[in-house]
This record gives structure tokens, C-alpha cells and sequence, in this order.
């Protein structure tokens, strides 16, 4: 998912389109192909929207089996899966985060194929948190400001969810209310836990998560 206007990020994604900004000196949706190529995966749908044009321009010649899909509007993760118009099982994922080294990998083998969430530990304020019960999502947005189980944007879209993606009310139209509908419905999503995530959330992400790099060259 590429396609998001970055509001939190202006005026930088005024003029470039979020996942093609750098994270430790490369543009944060090239890190997450190759993670993905690590993960054995070789073919991915793209979903582009804003500035958009600068992402297929980046993307040109990477050594995969790309497509792309235009989200017109940015109206919620659900629609961007939606157009993508994958067979379940699929792994849905978004272009603006780094995931640690081989993380992408181990939760897709981890995942099953009813649906699976990804977590990290992170006990920070106004991150958005998993109900988990035994390895078990049973809420997709928890309250409780001491649950750890912080959610990541990083996805196992089995079956059952994938059916509900048209059923969603809306707009926004997001992935939460589709896994939240189908685990209410009786599906097992797994909760599955994965390292650190570094985030492009403002502007003073941008510069924070590069300074190990620049400190280095």
C-alpha cells in the first residue's frame, strides 16, 4: 500500500510521495521489496495514489513481477486491498515503515492462512494496540493503555477477511473492521509478533532515523 497522501509528513510529501523517502540512505518501499524478495515472494501489486508516478518511476527494472493499481482517493486500507484484487491468501503490507531484517519473512511463515496481524512490543502512547488471548487477535483495536501489543501494518488477508473487504461501511474503509468482522464472525487470526519497526510518521522521523546512516558515510 503506497498510496497515502502522508499529511503528518508535510510539507515533504507536498513534493514527494511518502514511500519513496529514505530510511538510513534508501527509499523506504525499496527496503520492503527486498524483504519481501528475501521472503521467497515474486510477484506484488503495487497500490499508488498520490504522487504516485514517483513510485512507479523508482520502482522501474526492480527484479520482481510488479504491478500497479491507482487508488484514486485515499479512503482507507480496505479499499487500497481491495483494488488490488489479490487471491486469499495474500500478505498486504504498507510502503512507509522498515521492518527488521527478515521479520516480513517470519511472519508470513507464521501466519497460517485464516489471517494473521503482525505486533511488536512497544509501550509508547497513541500506538494502536491488539486485543491478544492466546496467540489469538480477539479485539483489532484494544484500549487498554498497558496491553504491549502494538500493531504493525503488516498483514495476513485469508478467506474469510477477504470477503468482507466490499462489506465494510465507510467511507474510511479500513482492514481493522474487516478482521474485527470476521473474527467476530468465528476466524482465527493469529497474533504474530515481530521485531521493532522504524515508522515515517513527521518530519522529525525523517531526520531522526537517519542519522545512524549519515554518522556512518
Amino acid at each position: 500500500m503506497a498510496a497515502g497522501e502522508g499529511r503528518r509528513l508535510r510539507p515533504l510529501t507536498e513534493r514527494y510521495a511518502k514511500p519513496v523517502l529514505p530510511v538510513d540512505g534508501r527509499p523506504v518501499v525499496i527496503t520492503l521489496l527486498h524483504e519481501l524478495v528475501a521472503a521467497g515472494f515474486r510477484s506484488v501489486t503495487v497500490v499508488t495514489g498520490h504522487l504516485g508516478e514517483q513510485v512507479e518511476s523508482l520502482l522501474a527494472g526492480f527484479p520482481l513481477d510488479l504491478h500497479f493499481v491507482l487508488q484514486p482517493e485515499a479512503i482507507g486500507s480496505a479499499d487500497a486491498v481491495r483494488r488490488a484484487a489479490a487471491t486469499p491468501p495474500y500478505l498486504a503490507v504498507a510502503a512507509d515503515t522498515v521492518f527488521g531484517t527478515r521479520d516480513v519473512g517470519r511472519f508470513a511463515a507464521a501466519a497460517g492462512e485464516e489471517g494473521a496481524i503482525a505486533w511488536r512490543p512497544d509501550a509508547r502512547p497513541g500506538r494502536s494496540r491488539l486485543g491478544i488471548e492466546g496467540g489469538r487477535v480477539r479485539r483489532v483495536v484494544d484500549d487498554d493503555p498497558d496491553n504491549p501489543h502494538a500493531s504493525a501494518p503488516l498483514w495476513l488477508v485469508g478467506r474469510a477477511v477477504h470477503e468482507r473487504l466490499r462489506e465494510l461501511p465507510g467511507p474510511p474503509f479500513e482492514l481493522a473492521a474487516a478482521f474485527q468482522a470476521a473474527i467476530d464472525a468465528g476466524t482465527i487470526i493469529r497474533g504474530v509478533e515481530i521485531g521493532p519497526t522504524r515508522d515515517l510518521t513527521d518530519p522529525l522521523d525523517l531526520v531522526e532515523l537517519n542519522f545512524p546512516y549519515l554518522r556512518s558515510v
